[in-house]
């Protein structure tokens, strides 16, 4: 099953893009709530490349890693990548004064496909107020 979350980015899909994409700003935007952040970050942006962020509590009572392959990089339009046995694709399009930004994923079996998608939403909601919040 796929799910997808989209969320309108006021700003260049350039700035979008580089902010995605950038481990320096991935740390300030990568987090579903404000009890968690991400502590450490690598992106190796091309196809083969690999990627990790480490998502933690606040408080420390837990952590975990993300991590996968990008499979697919078009600059400023497309990213595919995948992480265990799922993957996922983003996509940027212009859409008036901003740009769509949308992520499309296989869900996972442990946790309820709303509970995924709120997460998922949560973060990249997240994503859209650093960005506009750099220009």
């Amino acid at each position: 099953m796929k799910i997808s979350v989209e969320s309108h980015v006021h700003a260049p899909v350039a700035a979008a893009w580089r902010a995605y994409t950038t481990p320096e700003d991935i740390l300030r935007w990568n987090a579903a709530s404000e009890d968690r952040h991400t502590t450490a970050s690598t992106v190796d942006l091309r196809e083969g490349g690999e990627f990790s962020s480490r998502m933690e509590a606040k408080d420390g009572s837990f952590g975990f890693d993300f991590a996968g392959t990008y499979t697919k990089v078009v600059p400023n339009e497309r990213l595919e990548f995948s992480f265990g046995d799922r993957a996922a694709v983003v996509e940027f399009a212009p859409a008036g004064e901003g740009v769509d930004v949308r992520v499309t994923f296989d869900a996972e079996t442990e946790n309820p496909v709303e509970m995924q998608r709120q997460g998922w939403q949560a973060i990249l909601d997240n994503f859209a107020r650093y960005v506009e919040g750099k220009g």
